[in-house]
């Protein structure tokens, strides 16, 4: 980036380690840190999206649809995280490409399962082998995004299904007094109270999910773990120029700053989130607000 950085063998230490800190693959490890910030900005919508439908799903009055829902939570809920992320991606992105493997080359005559190897034509792999760097690496986001929002929407599901039934029972029974149908006793009375419930058990959800991003690097995402593997280590193709020793410490140290205060941001959010929710509720929180306002 430096003007000065032609020739790192001549550089006294403070001009080293601004030009080493400004090389090509530093600004890849920077905007890695985005890269997570924008994965908790995609997938905590998502995945309580597919908790509140899980949760509707697990307190319908059809039967069959409450199976669903309580099936997914459990299932989900019932295999270790990394288990699902190692085999939920690869099963999807093999999934994707049969179907479009069927679609698209009619003509071949070969099994797509041959031993081990899982073969499909070139018009059917996602992506396209000749598709640019940013489609590959949209495609794995979007891979992991899903992913992500499948496992922890079940988590989420379940804190919403138990925050639904928290709700008192007396409350509903007065909405459907007023003459309100079930469809508007759901959605008038019943969702409008039940964050307050659900709000302690999604913030651990949220603080889970804030620890789990390092999972993108399983999924080969090139995020924030990969990078401070890969730039701290002592034998990396990537700089020739700028050899150093074992620094994955001090690279993995800074990940831990950046976990804790973005976990301490969010401790704040959430508690202030808490204390406008239980605003003039019947809880404890309210109560408590309610004493010190007197």
């Amino acid at each position: 980036m430096f003007s000065f950085c032609t020739d790192p063998s001549i550089l006294d230490d403070w001009f080293w380690t601004a030009c080493y800190l400004t090389t090509g693959v530093h600004m890849s490890f920077y905007m890695s840190f985005l890269k997570v910030l924008m994965l908790l900005a995609v997938t905590a919508p998502v995945a309580l999206a597919f908790g509140f439908g899980g949760a509707m799903m697990a307190r319908a009055r059809f039967a069959p649809l409450s199976w669903v829902g309580k099936g997914y939570i459990a299932l989900v809920r019932g295999v270790p995280d990394i288990a699902f992320f190692l085999f939920f991606v690869i099963a999807l992105d093999q999934g994707i490409e049969y179907l479009r493997h069927k679609a698209l080359c009619s003509d071949w005559d070969m099994p797509v399962r041959q031993g081990n190897d899982f073969v499909v034509c070139q018009a059917a792999k996602m992506p396209l082998g000749n598709a640019a760097q940013w489609v590959h690496e949209t495609y794995g986001f979007s891979l992991a995004v899903f992913t992500f929002a499948i496992v922890f929407g079940a988590f989420a599901a379940n804190v919403l299904f138990g925050a639904m039934r928290a709700v008192p029972r007396a409350q509903l029974e007065t909405a459907e007094a007023y003459g309100m149908s079930h469809r508007q006793t759901f959605w008038r009375v019943l969702v409008p109270q039940m964050w307050v419930y659900a709000l302690p058990g999604l913030s651990n959800l949220w603080m889970v999910l804030i620890k789990a991003t390092p999972l993108l690097f399983l999924l080969g995402v090139e995020d924030i773990v990969y990078w401070a593997r890969e730039l701290g280590g002592t034998k990396t193709p990537r700089f020739t120029d700028y050899p150093h020793p074992d620094w994955r410490m001090w690279y993995f140290l800074a990940l831990l700053v950046f976990y804790l205060l973005f976990t301490r941001i969010s401790e704040i959010a959430l508690d202030r989130l808490m204390k406008r929710l239980t605003r003039g509720q019947a809880t404890t929180g309210g109560e408590a607000q309610r004493r010190a306002g007197a």
